[in-house]
């Protein structure tokens, strides 16, 4: 094992002016339906703070309790680290083979009163206890109910020996700012993997038309789900066309890597090395974030994360059984309305704005739309990692997938990197 090769701590995800600006889905050509935000990111729905906490740290064999560590935390603020005021809510699960903290009271009283929280398995319970810290020194009230969820980074991080800590929770929501979105290998999505390709964090928006009410919906998705097969980006099973090997390692431990009772092969660098054997079933989780600025109530916005699963279903998605795909949808609409256990004018009544069921539909579009987009993102920016036990997962290969989709007459003339997000 050895020393602590980086530690990053990211808010909005900018990076070096040194570094150019990691290309995003759009960026090599890849096509899409929709208009997006000037961000295509979530935080072109105003008030929406977005911030990172992501831990990388050694190499070599898997020892519990230290390393090799690939993880990290991301804090989602849906009216911003200043604002307490509750929003409407609504949560959704496609298949529930995961845990999101705090979706008890939005079930039942429809408004969700703090931030969202995603990391992985191992670290849903300290990070949920240093999100109560975390509110407990800055709001008023006497008890919350975190949301926080997770997805499995268990074969690249050391997941069973519960890296993070409270002071990286603290430091991810304090890091939470406005603005471009940091993606790929950042916060939760550190080590997470994707339809088989090193996965992360993605994010994108889609902004309706003015007579559509002109109002906006922004996706973060915390990707770890799927399998390479089953992968469709722009309706093509692209990875049946790319040059691919199963699991392998970059290097061999004394005692040998195994998986499935066979030995690790050492990955040939000249081809992409998937998470999971080509034909391998769907496996793995995602957590998806909606977030808009139209006057949704909770059992509209419980509609609207429903959507999530066509958007996934447009990507190759079973909902497989083995996976956590998990969903939460918010409107920033309605302030003051209801804050949920700490509403201060209880003895009154409020007037709500809402839209009429009939004028949804443009809003189910754009989600479904940020979903397959957001989750492309992620797998754009992501990087190519080696992590516990020399276990490597590559990157989804920029070259092939545009040679792929310019084969079907799919490719759009790419464009420089725009400043939506970026990846490390």
């Amino acid at each position: 094992m050895l020393a602590m090769t980086a530690l990053i701590a990211l808010g909005w995800g900018a990076v070096a002016p040194a570094q150019p600006a990691a290309p995003r889905a759009r960026d090599l050509g890849v096509p899409f339906d929709g208009t997006p935000g000037p961000l295509n990111a979530i935080t072109d729905v105003a008030g929406v703070e977005v911030g990172f906490r992501t831990l990388v740290s050694g190499e070599g064999a898997r020892v519990r309790g230290k390393g090799p560590v690939r993880t990290g935390v991301t804090a989602i603020f849906p009216r911003g680290k200043a604002d307490g005021r509750g929003v409407f809510a609504g949560f959704f699960a496609g298949n529930g083979n995961g845990d999101m903290t705090g979706t008890h009271w939005v079930e039942e009283g429809g408004v969700l009163e703090t931030p969202i929280l995603i990391t992985g398995t191992g670290s849903v319970g300290v990070v949920r206890d240093a999100a109560f810290k975390w509110l407990a020194d800055r709001r008023e009230g006497r008890f919350w109910y975190p949301l926080v969820a997770e997805t499995a980074d268990a074969t690249l991080h050391d997941m069973a020996g519960q890296h993070v800590t409270v002071a990286d929770t603290l430091a991810a929501m304090d890091a939470a700012r406005p603005g471009p979105v940091a993606e790929g290998n950042v916060g939760g999505g550190t080590g997470m993997v994707c339809n088989g390709f090193k996965g992360g964090t993605g994010t994108a928006s889609r902004r309706l038309t003015a007579a559509e009410g002109g109002y906006t919906v922004g996706v973060l998705v915390q990707c770890n789900y799927g399998s390479a097969t089953g992968l469709r980006i722009a309706g093509v099973p692209v990875a049946r066309e790319m040059d691919l090997q199963g699991p392998c390692v970059t290097q061999r431990l004394p005692t040998p890597q195994r998986r499935g009772g066979q030995l690790a092969p050492v990955c040939d660098p000249r081809r992409v090395a998937l998470a999971d054997a080509p034909l391998e079933e769907h496996r793995g989780s995602i957590i998806i974030v909606i977030a808009t600025d139209a006057p949704l109530t909770p059992e509209q916005l419980k509609r609207l994360a429903r959507r999530g699963t066509a958007g996934l279903g447009r990507l190759g998605s079973i909902l497989a059984d083995g996976s956590g795909d998990i969903f939460i949808a918010f409107s920033t609409a309605n302030p003051g309305v209801d804050d949920g256990n700490w509403h201060q004018a209880a003895d009154r009544p409020v007037q709500v704005v809402r839209l009429p069921n009939a004028a949804i539909n443009p809003l189910f579009t754009a989600t479904i739309e940020g979903v397959e987009e957001a989750v492309i993102n992620a797998m754009i920016a992501a990087r190519t990692m080696t992590g516990a036990d020399y276990w490597t997962i590559s990157a989804l290969p920029h070259d092939q997938l545009q040679a792929i989709l310019r084969r079907h007459n799919l490719l759009n003339p790419p464009r420089q990197a725009t400043p939506g997000g970026s990846g490390l």
